[in-house]
């Protein structure tokens, strides 16, 4: 069990990095500014154009489809709503490029009035269609172009999400420590691409330690979720890099079974206890108003 005093141990080793100043991410949106970073926790909603996704609850069947449920998260709280159309998950199908942008493109045009819309692909060609269609971050899941979709964001002048991973994308299954510190492993993960983000001419960054994707090591449920939540609660470690941090939220089925769609409102509270900048999640109105009770309680 958690305890206060695990809270309190983790805060005396490490809390001289809540010092560490970050440098918020501001992007232009249909209703003003949207800004990540060193305030309140930012909503990202996500919808998904794959059927392959495992939260069926967030699957759209088409782009129109998408349009409507990106509306409805934005309505519910969502400042950011990001689109995907093929699933992180290993061992599904690929889609093309030509599929992706067919999806994807309708479906940014659809919402760019509605919030800032960011865009989940490895892809170059899908990178430029969805920023060419207004879209304002690029949620990059894969290496294999990375210094192509970076001087892509460049050119647009858009946000990236830069994600954990060594492999050409995040379908592709690594391995991760988890028995080990995983804080000092991320920030010297990020440290070297953050600088070449830099030199590409990309100043709006936001890193993401990669909560949400498969690791051949974290193949047991529970092993997996002591994993993320250890990071979910240190994320304030990751200050010393001076960028915001995104986190997906797991979901833990086999703890919440089905009750599994409260467990995004249960480990955000981690989150945002640890210093989470921008959360990526599909329950858009219960995470806002467990946020809002965060923000207007007090423990003394």
């Amino acid at each position: 069990m958690i305890t206060l005093a695990d809270l309190a141990a983790l805060q005396n080793a490490h809390g001289d990095d809540w010092a560490s100043p970050v440098a918020p991410v501001v992007i232009d949106g249909p209703h003003g500014s949207v800004t990540i970073g060193d305030g309140a926790v930012t909503l990202m909603g996500c919808v998904n154009l794959s059927r392959d996704s495992s939260y069926k609850e967030s699957v759209a069947t088409s782009p129109d489809d998408a349009v409507r449920m990106g509306r409805i998260q934005a309505a519910q709280g969502a400042q950011i709503i990001d689109l995907g159309a093929e699933s992180s998950n290993s061992g599904t199908l690929r889609v093309s490029p030509e599929d992706q942008i067919a999806m994807l493109v309708p479906a940014v045009k659809g919402l760019v009035q509605d919030a800032v819309v960011s865009v989940e692909t490895y892809e170059p060609a899908v990178v430029r269609a969805c920023l060419d269609a207004g879209a304002r971050v690029l949620n990059m899941t894969g290496r294999q172009h990375e210094e192509e979709m970076l001087t892509l964001a460049a050119e647009y002048d858009a946000a990236v999400v830069m994600c954990f991973g060594e492999t050409a994308n995040v379908r592709e299954v690594a391995d991760v420590p988890p028995d080990a510190d995983p804080m000092p492993v991320l920030v010297d993960h990020f440290t070297p691409r953050l600088a070449r983000a830099r030199e590409l001419g990309v100043d709006k960054v936001v890193v993401d330690p990669g909560m949400g994707f498969v690791y051949g090591n974290l193949m047991d449920p529970m092993t997996r979720s002591r994993h993320q939540t250890r990071v979910l609660t240190q994320t304030f470690r990751l200050r010393p890099l001076g960028v915001p941090v995104c986190n997906v939220v797991p979901h833990t089925y086999e703890i919440f079974g089905d009750e599994f769609r409260k467990a995004e409102g249960f480990y955000a509270m981690f989150a945002a206890l640890g210093g989470t900048h921008l959360l990526r999640i599909h329950e858009v109105s219960h995470l806002r108003v467990v946020l809002r009770g965060l923000e207007m309680l007090e423990v003394r």
